[in-house]
């Protein structure tokens, strides 16, 4: 007889018993920890995610990977243990079992976030921008598993578009493909991450928390599978110029490819070049539109909590 494990996943008590309680929960991914910023900026943009979530009246469920868990709640050693060690794996849905089975320490993407959040029973996650297919797929085949978790894992995602450095027109392309609803919070054309505004139409807009949360009550009542993106633009005083933004993009892909870079380096390299590029500027665009993603989806769960009270 083949003996089974329990699934190693340990879910907070503060979490455990929000949720017990039908309490608001907002689950946050640690990639931007560990990888997306550097320090000190990583660890204060945790304290302010967390914070922004506290305040908007739910309570934050960060999820990583450490000690042989998959742990929904981590607390703040926690996160100071992933933000600090040089050692962390990015991990995507490939990566889960590997980084639980070795005990190895792993901070999140949008789709192992996804997954825990899912497994928790966490309908709303934040992050900064969802991956999507990268620039050159056409021969490169490189896209994000994080567009195949959004069409099969239902929870809502609440993001500033995708990823500037990404190809953007595909990346909607694959989303309409997949069935993932695409929603426009307050705007009509898709952000691109530190850019207000991609220039591509948004396939719906919803300007409230409540419209939100009753289209996604909606879509699980009717039993249809898969996430939602809901793009939110950064905030207009921390935003880059679109233009000056594509150039330097441009010019980081053209560098990633003179060097090798492939994979998932691609991302982590093309950011380091764009934030050299624009003094800091786009650290600075990370920190605030990450801040303004975790309150709105804070909203978002507040209003679906209270539209299953009514």
């Amino acid at each position: 007889m083949v003996a089974t494990m329990q699934p190693p996943v340990r879910i907070s008590e503060d979490v455990a018993d929000a949720l017990a309680a039908r309490h608001p929960v907002v689950a946050l991914e640690t990639t931007v920890i560990a990888h997306g910023l550097p320090a000190p900026e990583n660890l204060l943009a945790a304290a302010e995610l967390i914070g922004a979530v506290g305040q908007a009246g739910a309570v934050p469920a960060v999820i990583g990977i450490l000690d042989g868990e998959f742990r929904v709640g981590l607390s703040a050693g926690d996160i100071e243990r992933l933000a600090e060690d040089d050692g962390v794996l990015k991990v995507s849905r490939r990566d889960i079992a590997y980084a639980v089975s070795t005990g190895q320490a792993g901070a999140t993407t949008v789709s192992a976030t996804m997954i825990g959040a899912a497994k928790a029973g966490i309908a709303v996650m934040a992050t900064g921008g969802i991956g999507g297919v990268h620039r050159g797929a056409g021969h490169s085949m490189d896209v994000s598993t994080d567009l195949e978790e959004l069409g099969r894992t239902d929870v809502a995602v609440v993001c500033a578009g995708a990823k500037a450095v990404l190809d953007l027109p595909r990346t909607l392309e694959y989303l309409e493909t997949r069935g993932v609803p695409v929603i426009g919070y307050g705007c009509d054309e898709f952000p691109a991450f530190f850019v207000a505004s991609s220039g591509l139409a948004v396939p719906r807009r919803l300007d409230t928390p409540d419209e939100i949360a009753a289209l996604l009550r909606t879509k699980r009542a009717l039993g249809l599978d898969g996430g939602v993106v809901i793009a939110n633009p950064p905030p207009a005083e921390t935003a880059l110029d679109a233009t000056e933004t594509e150039r330097v993009i441009e010019a980081a892909v053209a560098s990633a490819q003179a060097v090798g870079i492939t994979g998932r380096a691609v991302t982590p390299y093309l950011l380091e070049r764009v934030a050299a590029a624009t003094g800091g500027d786009s650290i600075t665009a990370n920190r605030a539109l990450l801040v303004a993603n975790a309150k709105l989806a804070a909203e978002i769960a507040v209003a679906l909590a209270n539209q299953a009270d009514d």
